[in-house]
């Protein structure tokens, strides 16, 4: 009997110590939110500190990063050109990008849709015994078989270099 109930207990144990990360989409804390804290740059000590501007609260300041300033510059781009227009040897592909029109808020509309589609896949599944993956549960019938389709591809006969053949 005993041997019974270890081997029942041992893996629900087990189980129950595996960390869910990122893929668990409820908040259970109270604490703040450790993505909303930015890094900052080095200090610097000024060469002249009787000449310092006046601070401005609420602003940005010298050692504040700029993910916007920092994306540019990783793509390539001139940071000093954000907010100057679109230069001209990228309009073509502005201009074919947004030929089907362009949406200003498409971030909003993406959250309050995604929201939706969650809160409906979890309605019925929100009362477990044990941790389960929420993120594999709303979006468990999005998830592509990269197996599958690079086949698919492949028979289709597309070049697929970058994928691995399938280790079954």
């Amino acid at each position: 009997m005993r041997r019974i109930a270890l081997f029942i207990l041992l893996p629900l144990t087990l189980a129950a110590c595996s960390g869910q990360g990122l893929r668990d989409l409820r908040t259970n804390s109270e604490g703040p939110d450790e993505f909303m804290v930015q890094p900052v740059k080095a200090l610097e000590t000024p060469t002249d500190l009787t000449s310092l501007p006046t601070p401005t609260p609420g602003q940005a300041n010298l050692t504040d990063r700029s993910a916007l300033n920092e994306g540019i510059t990783a793509f390539g781009g001139r940071p000093e050109a954000e907010g100057g227009g679109i230069p001209a040897g990228d309009g073509a592909l502005v201009r074919h990008a947004s030929r089907l029109g362009v949406a200003s808020n498409v971030r909003e509309e993406l959250a309050e849709e995604d929201a939706k589609f969650r809160k409906r896949k979890v309605r019925f599944t929100g009362i477990r015994i044990v941790p389960v993956d929420r993120y594999n549960q709303a979006y468990k019938r999005q998830t592509l078989d990269q197996d599958a389709e690079a086949q698919r591809w492949r028979r289709a006969g597309a070049r697929t270099p970058s994928s691995l053949p399938a280790l079954r």
